[in-house]
């Protein structure tokens, strides 16, 4: 494997990048050039918010060829386009062979969530101490327990297990508080996301803790129906806010509605948005995230 890196400015990184993939690179990766340095700059925005800027003022672009032949080809070709003339650098290094499945492996240890209930990838031996465990591996859909509105949620299931309940995940990613609910003894489960691939991941992610597709069923959003003792949604604010009456609507007399991907400063637009339908108090907070609660009134009905 060889690896083609140059310089660009704004202007051209997106010419230079179209270029490179035209020339049959394996894959084109853009970085700031200035990363490290006090020059360094933050591209992406917080969430909910518009990103600061739209690419870097200089930026490292990496692309892997297979032979050096062909990145020595691509770079001479790249030369003669118009979007090279601002661009600096063009060299090729060989990148030494590692075990990439093995290093990126070794990015995700086992999450507790609480002393006896662990997130644990499938090639980790869950802890001694682990009496309740999700195995999950890191896939295309969101949620593997290591950020702090996950491993919210799923510390609030763990206090309030939904026994024999009627659970709704909206917004499923990788299935894990659908997981979760199921393992802490839910009666029945609707998994739901616009996204087929996060069904699709929740699904082969349920097979994969033993939880069967009687118990929890996952699907497009039109799957959810009438009321449900959890509705649990780990999406972001401004969703959360446009899908106030339909999570509220879903909530039985008595049941609890847990939401999650919410920054702190937004607790209070998020409790305005619900205020006509149910009263949003802050149950759990984490980096700089909240988990916010609320029960509708009335008798509890699974």
């Amino acid at each position: 494997m060889f690896e083609l890196c140059l310089s660009c400015p704004q202007a051209g990184v997106e010419a230079v990048c179209d270029a490179l993939e035209a020339l049959d690179a394996l894959s084109v990766s853009v970085e700031d050039a200035d990363a490290g340095s006090a020059a360094e700059r933050a591209l992406f925005g917080e969430p909910g918010l518009p990103a600061p800027q739209h690419s870097w003022p200089h930026s490292r672009i990496a692309a892997l060829f297979a032979e050096e032949e062909g990145a020595r080809a691509a770079l001479a070709a790249l030369q003669e386009q118009e979007c090279f003339a601002a661009c600096q650098g063009g060299t090729i290094a060989a990148v030494p062979e590692q075990d990439w499945v093995r290093l990126t492996q070794a990015q995700f240890a086992p999450v507790p969530i609480t002393e006896d209930f662990w997130v644990v990838p499938s090639w980790h031996e869950a802890p001694a101490a682990a009496r309740r465990v999700i195995r999950l591996d890191p896939g295309l859909a969101f949620g593997t327990g290591t950020h702090p509105t996950t491993r919210m949620c799923l510390r609030w299931i763990a206090a309030h297990p939904p026994a024999g309940q009627r659970v709704l995940d909206y917004g499923c990613g990788s299935g894990i508080l659908a997981i979760a609910a199921a393992l802490h003894g839910a009666a029945a489960v609707d998994a739901v996301d616009i996204d087929a691939a996060a069904v699709h991941s929740t699904q082969a992610n349920a097979a994969a803790n033993g939880v069967s597709g009687e118990v929890l069923r996952a699907g497009a959003p039109e799957l959810a129906t009438g009321s449900y003792a959890l509705v649990l949604a780990n999406i972001l604010a401004q969703p959360l806010k446009v899908l106030a009456p339909l999570l509220a609507g879903h909530v039985a007399a008595g049941g609890a509605l847990v939401l999650a991907g919410v920054l702190t400063r937004q607790t209070e637009e998020l409790q305005r948005a619900y205020a006509p339908h149910l009263a949003l108090a802050l149950a759990d907070e984490e980096e700089g995230w909240v988990l916010l609660a609320a029960q509708r009134s009335g008798e509890a009905r699974v």
